[in-house]
């Protein structure tokens, strides 16, 4: 166990953690003058303008999860798609003058830290090389270019063809509204984007692999950040490197060798970043938890989760791709609607990891997040607290640390959904999520509870991985709640030991990293949408 850095991220966690008579520290007031720019450009840097999808690939709803054809050439209109699909803008809102974008990966804020990089291999209309995705543009930037002969040379290690998906985390975007607990957020992001891209892939065919076994160095020389003038606090950090690739199920290496990736440190970079804000606010204790959730390599092997099938019979009339177009943050719920047993069962039974099944066989590693339910109003079931576990070796030492008074009744067969206690729980949900009545409003709400001490302890590293898996849950429960008629938004602000308490936890062997909550929306009539590349008409 590597207990400095593990003792230091769970110092920054309690540290940041919200109590009714004490929020973690942000600035205060939102220092409108400094908003980052929520778009980053490296200037200077070629730019390659990516075709629009004239249409959608074909898939109904539970093509999401697994593909519904034979996989498509990886082309640059392809790829082009599936940058759309997933990173790509979703529409532009209006309001009394003002203008801004929605994107496919939902963010915190809307401020989206969340940035994409691609190594592909030389394809007709462009060379190989380094790409920076500017998704207002709807362009790749290359930062460097490459020989077609290192690229090759890196997909055959792997085993595979296709090409190198980065991503990587620009903190300052986050915490210039939320301070010192943007980290957290930031990762919930890095979740978002990978889920988002993990169901993009399947449209075309395709599966997408975490390298896993690569460590953050490896990810900076690859991308080139370190050999990038960034300036202070806009630094891109980095976050993952992933294969998009087709062909079959098979394992394949997670990592990179070390002469290849020394290779790619000897490249040199292209393009300026652009400034974000005129100024800063260095908040220290981030810089120190991303230093001290630094990946070293290591050896990995991908996790199997069996083959149990999805429920079948939730199919939407929505296709895979409408859904991703139509996902949306809620803002307010109809208070006197609920939805049907069946639909809420089909939620919660795809966030279940599965082999083979998006998002989850991506190998990011063992599940830790499991799922605390408020249900409010859902047709069938009694309004209370329940439990869903998506790791059942789990469940015994739960039920021993959470209150004995807890019925754990088995709802449904199958599904390891469990009433703890019935009752009408909308004023604790809501008081537990920082007082916000949106939490207390819709059908249900849940926090993601994770096994936390003994995992940061073991692997300082993991501390981030939670987040991206609570993250990547997040993701399935926005595009699910679209399938099924309503809406969802995560939600970051929570009272972290009231959620605890509870449950009659008492230490940090489980902890809460996510809220959400699902309704039928009520929408603001005074804002307009506009398609989402309205702006490039003409182009």
């Amino acid at each position: 166990m590597n207990l400095l850095p593990a003792e230091g991220l769970l110092r920054y966690h309690e540290e940041t953690k919200h109590h009714p008579e004490r929020y973690a520290r942000a600035l205060g007031y939102m220092d409108w003058e400094n908003q980052p720019d929520p778009f980053r450009r490296y200037e200077g840097a070629p730019v390659l303008d990516l075709p629009l999808l004239a249409q959608d690939p074909p898939g109904g709803h539970l093509a999401l999860y697994e593909p519904a054809g034979a996989s498509a050439p990886i082309t640059f209109a392809n790829i082009a798609g599936f940058l759309e699909l997933s990173m790509g803008l979703s529409a532009l809102k209006q309001l009394s003058g003002s203008r801004w974008a929605l994107r496919m990966n939902p963010s915190s804020g809307n401020l989206h830290p969340t940035e994409t990089h691609l190594v592909l291999p030389r394809m007709p209309g462009g060379s190989a090389g380094i790409y920076h995705y500017t998704p207002l543009r709807h362009a790749l930037e290359r930062r460097a270019e490459l020989s077609d002969d290192l690229v090759q040379r890196a997909l055959s290690c792997l085993g595979a063809d296709g090409f190198l998906a980065g991503l990587t985390s620009i903190f300052w975007r986050e915490s210039w509204k939320y301070g010192e607990r943007a980290f957290r957020y930031c990762n919930h992001d890095v979740g978002h984007a990978l889920a988002g891209m993990r169901f993009a892939a399947n449209l075309f065919g395709w599966r997408l692999t975490c390298l896993t076994g690569l460590a953050d160095e490896a990810v900076e020389a690859v991308l080139g950040l370190r050999r990038t003038r960034f300036l202070p606090q806009e630094e891109e950090h980095p976050d993952l490197l992933c294969l998009v690739h087709s062909g079959g199920r098979g394992s394949m290496p997670q990592t990179l060798p070390a002469e290849l990736v020394a290779e790619f440190a000897r490249i040199e970079f292209a393009g300026r970043p652009n400034p974000l804000s005129r100024e800063h606010v260095d908040w220290e204790i981030i810089g120190r938890a991303a230093e001290l959730s630094r990946k070293p390599a290591t050896v990995d092997t991908p996790p199997t989760f069996g083959g149990r099938g999805m429920i079948q019979a939730d199919d939407s009339a929505l296709s895979a791709a409408a859904i991703i177009r139509r996902r949306r943050s809620a803002t307010e719920f109809d208070r006197r609607r609920g939805i049907p047993r069946s639909h809420f069962f089909a939620m919660l039974d795809k966030t279940t990891p599965r082999d083979g099944i998006s998002p989850f066989d991506a190998g990011l590693g063992e599940p830790f997040v499991h799922l605390m339910i408020f249900v409010h109003q859902v047709e069938g079931l009694h309004p209370g607290l329940y439990f869903f576990s998506r790791n059942d070796e789990h469940l015994p030492e739960l039920r021993a640390l959470t209150r004995p008074e807890f019925a754990w009744q088995p709802v449904e067969p199958g599904l390891t959904l469990f009433l703890l206690q019935p009752g009408d729980f909308r004023q604790t949900a809501a008081m537990v999520s920082c007082h916000q009545e949106i939490a207390g409003a819709g059908a249900f709400s849940l926090g993601m509870l994770a096994r936390f001490g003994e995992v940061v302890r073991r692997e300082p590293f993991r501390y981030r991985h939670l987040f991206w898996e609570s993250g990547m849950v997040g993701q399935v429960l926005y595009l699910e709640a679209e399938a099924h008629g309503v809406r969802g938004t995560g939600i970051g602000c929570f009272f972290d030991d009231a959620v605890h308490e509870l449950l009659g936890l008492s230490d940090d062997r489980y902890q809460s990293l996510y809220h959400f909550t699902v309704g039928h929306p009520l929408e603001d009539p005074r804002l307009t949408t506009l398609p989402p590349y309205a702006h490039l008409r003409g182009r």
